[in-house]
Order: structure tokens, then C-alpha cells, then sequence
């Protein structure tokens, strides 16, 4: 259980550096540049905590998915990007696709 509640907040931090790595603008603003190496090396360590114990294609799969859906979450709720039916329908299926491998672990 630990496993998995490290690779959640990893997938979190992950959503986190990819937000402020939009907001450092290319790594020219400092702030938002430090909280993007400062969350990037927390997400890499917790994920590399769970994979003591989780399979690689499991743990990858769901940190980058995490990532994924929340970056998609984050851009169209915080950044006013556009929302059309595929994009909803491919964000649908990565989340099934998380399910799935949740569920085969």
C-alpha cells in the first residue's frame, strides 16, 4: 500500500513541475523554475520508492498516466485551454488504461 500512495503523489508532484514548468517560461523565471527541479527530484525519488516493490511497466505506466491526466486537468481548468471530444475521449481512455493496470497488479 505504501508503493501505491508514493507513485500517487509522485504522479501529483509530476503534474505540479509540469504546471510551473509552463510558468518558468523556458527556465527564465527563477521561482518557478526552483519549484520545478525542487518537485521533478520528488517525483523521481518517490517513483523510484515504489518501484522496489512494483512492477516497472505498472509503476511507469501510472505515473506517467497521473501525470498525463492531470496536466490535462490543469490545463483546460487553470489555463483555459480548449476542450473538444477527442481530447475528453483520449483522457477517458488513458484513465481506463490506469484502471486496468491497477487492477492486473
Amino acid at each position: 500500500m505504501a508503493a501505491w500512495v508514493s507513485l500517487l503523489v509522485a504522479g501529483v508532484l509530476e503534474v505540479v513541475w509540469a504546471y510551473f514548468m509552463k510558468q518558468s517560461q523556458g527556465f527564465t523565471r527563477l521561482w518557478p523554475s526552483v519549484i520545478t527541479l525542487s518537485t521533478m527530484i520528488a517525483s523521481f525519488a518517490l517513483l523510484s520508492l515504489a518501484m522496489k516493490t512494483l512492477p516497472l511497466g505498472t509503476a511507469y505506466t501510472v505515473w506517467t498516466g497521473i501525470g498525463a491526466i492531470g496536466a490535462f486537468l490543469v490545463g483546460i481548468l487553470v489555463l483555459g485551454e480548449t476542450v473538444s471530444p477527442m481530447r475528453i475521449t483520449a483522457a477517458v481512455l488513458i484513465v481506463a488504461g490506469l484502471v486496468l493496470m491497477k487492477l492486473s497488479s
